[in-house]
């Protein structure tokens, strides 16, 4: 059976398919940055949402990167992981 990480690496010398994934790596590295942050606060998906105000499930939606979050759910999510939300503009390799 190919491991993920082999099908990835397969993926990736597509063009198309390298181009959307770069693409999208901001997205992936908010996601990641999230669940991390929920990891460290040793916190599960419903008792981020308990702090938050919320359902579990909008935690999985945000966390599986189905939706885009505002900047007040971002310092919302920060605040119940005991964490501190900082955003940068970084210049790109295209600027």
């Amino acid at each position: 059976m190919t491991r993920l990480t082999d099908l990835k690496k397969q993926w990736l010398k597509e063009p198309g398919f390298r181009a959307e994934y770069e693409r999208l790596g901001p997205e992936f590295e908010l996601i990641r940055e999230l669940i991390e942050a929920r990891s460290r606060a040793g916190l599960t998906q419903a008792q981020l949402a308990e702090r938050m105000g919320t359902q579990q499930a909008a935690i999985a939606r945000l966390e599986g990167g189905r939706v885009r979050p505002s900047m007040d759910t971002l310092r919302r999510y920060a605040k119940a992981t005991g964490s501190r939300l900082h955003v940068t503009l970084e210049a790109g390799a295209d600027a």
